[in-house]
């Protein structure tokens, strides 16, 4: 064995990457849980591994001509073989990278934002479980490992965002996340049992040439397709299973960055990109996809104009991004869809880790309180911030405008132009909500007050107060921050040789990416001046001397209510668990349990009682009788046997 691994340094390098977070999990868990320093050192000297081994898998893998596959027969049957094992190509070593980069940065950063926290300890093991199943869901090679990795994925989420078990609303968080995710992870994993019982290979390069040949039914695509896509309903809260994901920020502030913007909520994008040619294949598939991300987008995007929440805008900003990235991949790119997935990775961290430096100074959600109590004196994370918000925004010459004016390129392609003209509201609606949170803390109605009241507390820490805008706790915090401010204002320049990695390395794409010619400066123009608009009615309802900062919903009290309570969705939900399950199903097997099962042991136990009262008569304690009795019956017999 140890000659494979000298002869092949590529497999104990993914080995290694791959597994060392696991290992890290159960040392803090078992061994130094007691000790936090030796446990933060222990994690994130795993993920260190990991990062070192993520960059050398991409340097080495760069120029490779085919996937690289490392599997073993895992379970057998007369009719089916699954695999398990990694499988190393351009997707696989990208998410590998955004993954382990990621959490490296947000692990450095959480030494200063948790530090004095009393779970300090459990805190870096969960992040340690979370890189670990993310990273090999990521480098699967057969879609019932994916899917293995895919739950424990959920579980770290589970346990991140439950971090706080002690408060009642991050527990109830907890529970939120870990049943509307499963609702979608039953689609999956009925869209898996189906794609056994009609394919009988669950290898992800099988299935894709499979669809890719034409050798599957199209029927079969189609129908497992869909139930396999419910699974990136549910992880990357899609419409309707989005409402989970803004409650998910009751966890401390680096596992939103970490979970619920950069990797976890992207599982589904990544899953979707993973089996693209089996989606491509089924253009019902495809079209239920796309009509389902852009509800999304537009949904998230109204939820997040009407609430002060720093996250809660961010993780409403996520879903709505989520949405464009199933919107490229559904209108059949793949490149921008994937390449979307990367730069909101980085600019996404960016704004949630900078959210979290305002949180943890002045121990408050709201943005108005944030401003009003002197926010833009923290000049690093607002000036970064504002870095991530031109991002997300689409502006040059930050990442997110080369991979937005991709999503809008491949939309610009399609058929049916509706699609294109919900990209360029969902742009508009994105700078204006963007710029509305950076102009509250800017420019604060009535002043600064340094001693504003604070509301709205997120964590619960164990310690009260922090070392300052100079103290060490704050550095740790933002040197991560500027690390990822820098990669997003270089990272949409590295286009075209990402492109040609992803793309010209052998991954499938649909030709009608992109666009040239006037028609696409046409689209530049347009989608820039979107931006653009979008940021000046911020500015004006906002940013301006003597602005109201009420903004022009205010003025529609009903479209308020409507867009705070989020569409009612999460009424709805209540009302039909109330009605159907606590009320149906549940009411059904509470009189089933009482009247059937119940009822049946207790109708069995008095036949016992009572056949014990009536053969109790046959026994009457006179030993003469007994010997009558016993004379009796061996007459009988003899009789019997004579006659």
């Amino acid at each position: 064995m140890a000659s494979i691994f000298l002869q092949d340094p590529i497999l104990p390098a993914v080995a290694l990457g791959t597994g060392l977070p696991f290992l890290a999990m159960a040392l803090i868990l078992i061994f130094t849980r007691h000790n936090p320093r030796l446990s933060s050192r222990i994690s994130i000297g795993a993920i260190s591994v990991a990062v070192v081994s993520a960059v050398y898998l991409l340097v080495k893998l760069h120029a490779a001509t085919a996937p690289i596959q490392y599997q073993t027969a895992w379970l057998l049957s007369d009719t089916l073989t699954v695999p398990f094992g990694y499988l190393l190509d351009p997707l696989s070593l990208t998410m590998l990278m955004i993954v382990a980069c990621i959490s490296f940065l947000v692990q450095i950063y959480s030494l200063g934002y948790m530090a004095g926290d009393p779970g300090f300890s459990r805190y870096y093991a969960f992040q340690s479980l979370f890189a670990w199943a993310m990273m090999n869901m990521v480098i699967a090679p057969s879609m019932l490992q994916l899917f293995i990795f895919w739950e424990l994925v959920g579980l770290a989420s589970y346990l991140l965002i439950g971090f706080y078990y002690e408060k009642w609303s991050a527990s109830q968080a907890g529970k939120k996340a870990f049943v509307m995710t499963r609702v979608g992870d039953v689609g999956f994993f009925l869209g898996i049992i189906l794609l056994t019982l009609g394919f009988g290979n669950l290898g992800i390069i099988d299935i894709n040439e499979a669809a890719r040949s034409g050798s599957m039914s199209s029927l079969l695509i189609t129908v497992s397709g869909l139930l396999i896509f419910c699974g990136v309903i549910g992880k990357s809260a899609q419409f309707p299973l989005l409402t989970w994901l803004p409650d998910a920020m009751e966890g401390p502030t680096p596992v939103s960055a970490l979970l619920h913007s950069a990797t976890m909520v992207a599982a589904g994008v990544y899953m979707f990109s993973r089996i693209f040619p089996f989606f491509a294949a089924s253009p019902d598939a495809m079209a239920f996809a796309l009509f389902i991300g852009t509800v999304t987008m537009l949904l998230a995007s109204t939820m997040a104009m009407v609430t002060y929440d720093l996250k809660q805008v961010w993780a409403y900003s996520t879903v709505s991004q989520l949405g464009f990235m199933v919107m490229a991949l559904a209108a059949g790119g793949y490149f921008a869809g994937v390449f979307h997935l990367t730069t909101h990775a980085g600019f996404k961290a960016l704004l949630f880790l900078c959210s979290g430096i305002f949180i943890h100074h002045y121990h408050t959600n709201d943005m108005r309180v944030i401003g009003k109590s002197g926010g833009r004196r923290l000049v690093i994370p607002i000036a970064c911030m504002t870095v991530g918000a031109l991002a997300l925004s689409g502006l040059f010459p930050f990442s997110g405008f080369f991979s937005k004016e991709a999503i809008l390129g491949v939309l610009a392609g399609h058929p049916n132009k509706i699609w294109l003209a919900a990209g360029l509201l969902g742009a508009l609606m994105t700078a204006y909500y963007s710029f509305r949170l950076i102009f509250f803390i800017l420019f604060p109605a009535g002043g600064i007050e340094e001693k504003a009241g604070h509301a709205h507390h997120e964590d619960i820490h164990g310690h009260e107060a922090h070392e300052g805008d100079h103290g060490f706790t704050f550095w740790l915090m933002v040197i991560p921050v500027m690390i990822l401010a820098g990669i997003t204002l270089v990272l949409g320049f590295f286009q075209s040789s990402f492109e040609h990695f992803l793309v010209g390395a052998g991954v499938d794409a649909h030709a009608g990416e992109g666009g040239h010619g006037a028609g696409h400066y046409v689209l530049l123009v347009a989608a820039v001046s979107m931006a653009l608009l979008g940021i000046l009615g911020a500015w004006i309802e906002f940013g301006r001397k003597g602005a109201a900062q009420q903004g022009f919903l205010s003025k529609f009290p009903r479209v308020w209510e409507l867009f705070a309570r989020r569409w009612f969705m999460d009424d709805f939900f209540r009302r039909s668990l109330d009605r159907f399950v606590y009320g149906g199903l549940t009411s059904i097997f509470t009189r089933n349990d009482r009247r059937v099962i119940d009822g049946g042991i207790d109708g069995l136990c008095f036949f016992t009682i009572a056949g014990g009262r009536l053969f109790s008569f046959l026994q009457s304690g006179m030993l003469q009788y007994n010997l009558l009795v016993m004379i009796g019956a061996v007459g009988v017999i003899i009789l019997y046997f004579l006659i």
